[in-house]
């Protein structure tokens, strides 16, 4: 099936920098090939994703047969990663980009001409699964990694729910969700941001948010009552004790920002189009991620792919 045309997509991409679209025509020759889906059937994990000249092929979108037949969920999920594919081009100062994605229909939805019977592909070996909410995250994307920084995961997992639905507030565009989500998957990257430890005392002996990078701009609050998506907030008040914020104390970037990294700690504002050297980090963070993964001043995506891309975006 044919990818619509590329005028369909301009609205999804405005947030773009300007002449992106010029510089990055060979991101629009993605092409998404409808398989059905026969059996699920236990194999052993293996992606068949390979990245050739600078495009990633072999990618596997598998729809759960438990998930509801909703012809938009497939034009949502092309639009996904035709977005994705335009973002992942700019950020990795165009060195990559999905060219070729199969999506699997599950054999309980209707079948169809354009639906093709797969060779090799298979919900087992997909590297995106689209299943109902985990408990443990509900409809947040996540992606499943056993190893250690570098590694890569097992499988992205979106929610029907997380496609069909506007969130961008919470979640910025869905193209950008996906390069986030697949920095974890195929180069083993963990986010940059701590749930356990959100801040930390600077340098300059002032509580900073753990982000990267530091020159996102924003408020600490407590969101200390929520409604219908409206919050009453209150500044956030010192513990005397740890010489931090009180536990419920979140960093709130503002909306208008000019930093662009990081993709694996804020991929939804607008100005955000890279990932960040760890040589430039703030302090907490660059000791964890040296101690984890052993990086010093290379770009997070290039450990995984440097032998097919480049040693390092400068």
């Amino acid at each position: 099936m044919q990818i619509p045309e590329l005028s369909r997509y301009i609205n999804a991409l405005c947030t773009f920098p300007k002449g992106l679209l010029q510089r990055a025509k060979i991101v629009f020759s993605l092409k998404v090939i409808l398989f059905l889906s026969l059996l699920l059937l236990p194999v052993l994990k293996s992606s068949q994703v390979t990245l050739n000249n600078n495009g990633y092929d072999g990618i596997v979108i598998a729809i759960n047969p438990s998930v509801p037949e909703d012809e938009k969920l497939i034009q949502n999920i092309k639009e996904m990663v035709t977005e994705a594919s335009a973002y992942l081009f700019h950020a990795t100062k165009r060195r990559a980009y999905f060219r070729n994605v199969s999506i699997l229909i599950p054999i309980t939805w209707e079948s169809k001409s354009e639906y093709l019977i797969p060779k090799q592909e298979s919900y087992d070996q997909a590297d995106v699964l689209v299943a109902d909410p985990n408990l443990k995250y509900g409809d947040d994307p996540y992606t499943l990694q056993y190893g250690q920084c570098g590694d890569k995961g097992q499988y992205i997992h979106f929610t029907p729910n997380f496609l069909l639905t506007n969130n961008l507030p919470t979640y910025g565009p869905r193209g950008r969700v996906f390069v986030h989500e697949w920095a974890h998957l195929r180069w083993g990257v963990f986010d940059e941001y701590n749930v356990d430890q959100p801040f930390y005392i600077s340098r300059r002996n002032t509580i900073e948010a753990t982000r990267c990078s530091t020159h996102i701009t924003g408020v600490n609050m407590v969101l200390h009552e929520c409604k219908g998506g409206s919050c009453i907030e209150r500044p956030c008040r010192h513990n005397p004790k740890t010489g931090l914020y009180e536990a419920k104390c979140t960093f709130i970037p503002n909306r208008s920002q000019t930093a662009k990294e990081s993709i694996m700690f804020m991929q939804n504002l607008d100005s955000v189009s890279t990932s960040f050297p760890v040589s430039q980090r703030n302090p907490w963070e660059k000791k964890k991620l040296i101690r984890e993964a052993g990086f010093s001043t290379v770009k997070l995506w290039v450990p995984i792919e440097r032998q097919k891309i480049t040693q390092a975006i400068n």
